[in-house]
């Protein structure tokens, strides 16, 4: 199993290719302000736009944003992954968030992404497994090789498999409890 190779990865401020529970994405530690810039560099992506950030559970979700009443009972209605926009983090690096101090944090239930997260013991960046502009990769054969050799570990798991989301809707809560839809 390639997880201890993807920590060792993770900790060493290196990026990584690997199946979320929507498309396959690049990744690095969350916490790392030099591994995200990296994964900036990778994508070609402005760094005005912010990306998200991937957690393994309700306690790690806590830990970095206060969590509105509207924002749990999202989590627990939606049947697809959904990705809420919270007001302002706590405990990560200004590369991780958007310009304004809000940050998009998926509770993610896929279990490769949640075992990886749990043994990293941090939260882990997640952005499609693509050039800004590109198609989103719903396997991983439709990653372009310019990314697979940008990267420092492309992950084993799950490479045959098809993701049946094309990206996690994106709601932003807001502490007084309002809510916009940003993606369906």
């Amino acid at each position: 199993m390639s997880i201890e190779k993807t920590i060792e990865s993770l900790q060493n401020g290196g990026t990584i290719l690997y199946p979320t529970d929507t498309i396959w994405g690049i990744g690095c530690d969350a916490t790392n302000p030099e591994a995200i810039k990296k994964v900036f560099d990778i994508k070609h992506r402005d760094a005005n736009k912010s990306m998200i950030i991937l957690v393994e559970n309700e306690k790690r979700l806590q830990d970095f944003v206060e969590v509105p009443e509207m924002a749990w009972e999202i989590i627990d209605l939606s049947e697809k992954p959904i990705t809420i926009v919270y007001e302002s983090a706590k405990g990560l690096p200004k590369e991780a968030l958007a310009e304004d101090g809000s940050i998009g944090i998926r509770l993610i239930k896929d279990d490769f992404c949640k075992k990886l997260i749990s043994k990293l013991n941090k939260p882990i960046v997640s952005t499609s497994a693509n050039l800004s502009g590109d198609k989103s990769p719903l396997k991983f054969s439709d990653i372009s090789q310019e990314i697979i050799d940008a990267v420092d570990y492309a992950v084993e798991e799950n490479r045959e498999k098809i993701s049946k989301y094309s990206g996690s809707s994106v709601i932003k809560v807001w502490k007084n409890g309002q809510i916009k839809v940003l993606r369906e």
